[in-house]
């Protein structure tokens, strides 16, 4: 019988330790219904109301009792470092153009892996490399996000 969660909490807002934990990549973390396989085999049905997209640490709230968290999976990303922060800036709009997942930092800007874009930035005079760590991008990015909606169905939805 698969678990059942309708419900995320903020990560340290759950009164007890999460009973398993599943891994996701950043797409997998943006979803609405969609059948999780957790580390043990076990599986949760996710059941809610909105689309959401899940953080590192997130609580999957179960039926019955317990919790489910949630952990960033370690992606293969562009690390894309700047002159200077202005150039970060530049090169972030570039990106945003594109409507690109990016997670912008202070001093670097993670992307999935794209030859054509790595091209590109490194025509704008940034350096590029590839590294592998947990993606968390901006959340404007997303067409499937509030405003956004203009009537094309749920196209977005991945599950």
């Amino acid at each position: 019988m698969p678990y059942r969660s309708t419900e995320i909490l903020s990560p340290g807002a759950a009164d007890s330790a999460p009973l398993h934990r599943v891994t996701l990549t950043h797409d997998q973390r943006h979803l609405r219904r969609k059948l999780l396989h957790l580390e043990n085999e076990d599986v949760v049905m996710l059941d809610l109301k909105e689309p959401v997209m899940l953080a590192d640490g997130d609580l999957l709230v179960l039926e019955g009792g317990g919790y489910i968290e949630v952990k960033a999976a370690e992606e293969a990303l562009y690390e894309i470092l700047p002159r200077d922060g202005l150039h970060l800036i530049e090169l972030a709009w570039h990106l945003g153009n594109r409507h690109l997942p990016a997670a912008i930092e202070q001093r670097r800007i993670l992307i999935a892996r794209d030859a054509v874009i790595r091209a590109m930035l490194e025509g704008l005079g940034a350096t590029v490399s590839e590294v592998v760590e947990p993606f968390h991008p901006l959340r404007g990015a997303y067409h499937g996000t509030g405003h956004h909606h203009h009537g094309h169905g749920h196209h977005h939805d991945h599950g």
